[in-house]
């Protein structure tokens, strides 16, 4: 004698009818950032690094380095060519974040917090830093074994 079958409250699992690769067997497209730096006219060899810095990290982290906006001078204006470009560029559908070799590249404090929030403002843009936090504020202690460098790192630096 066969028992009908009894409705179930739970819903049936679901079944795959096709199987899709990993994406690490699509082609995904990596990150687009835009670089921002800010130099005085004549930092050169500065400039040079910090591009290098910029690129590399970029490349460790899978980012692709849409392009680099670069403000020279003091200015203490926050809308700058260099700083409106950027925007212009976030402003593109696949514009994912800005990188900035730290956060002192925004500029002074004022002009720093009201650019961060036109950055962070565009629409799910991120603000990554190369080298920002406490933690990387301040060289390792020689007794962690990581350096021999105890003095803080000033923003100058970077």
């Amino acid at each position: 004698m066969k028992s009908a079958p009894v409705p179930s409250r739970f819903p049936r699992p679901w079944t795959v009818t096709r199987m899709e690769p990993l994406t690490e067997h699509r082609p995904v497209n990596d990150p687009l950032v835009y670089g921002f730096l800010r130099l005085t006219p004549d930092a050169d060899a500065r400039r040079a690094a910090l591009t290098g810095a910029l690129a590399e990290y970029c490349r460790s982290h899978e980012l692709i380095l849409g392009g680099l906006f670069i403000e020279l001078g003091t200015s203490t204006c926050a809308r700058t060519a260099a700083f409106t470009g950027l925007l212009d560029a976030l402003a593109l559908p696949d514009a994912y974040a800005v990188v900035l070799p730290a956060a002192s590249h925004l500029g002074p404090r004022p002009i720093a917090a009201e650019r961060k929030r036109q950055i962070t403002g565009s629409a799910g843009v991120r603000l990554l830093l190369v080298r920002g936090g406490k933690s990387a504020r301040c060289r390792a202690l020689p007794s962690s074994g990581c350096g021999p460098h105890p003095e803080p790192v000033s923003d100058t630096e970077t």
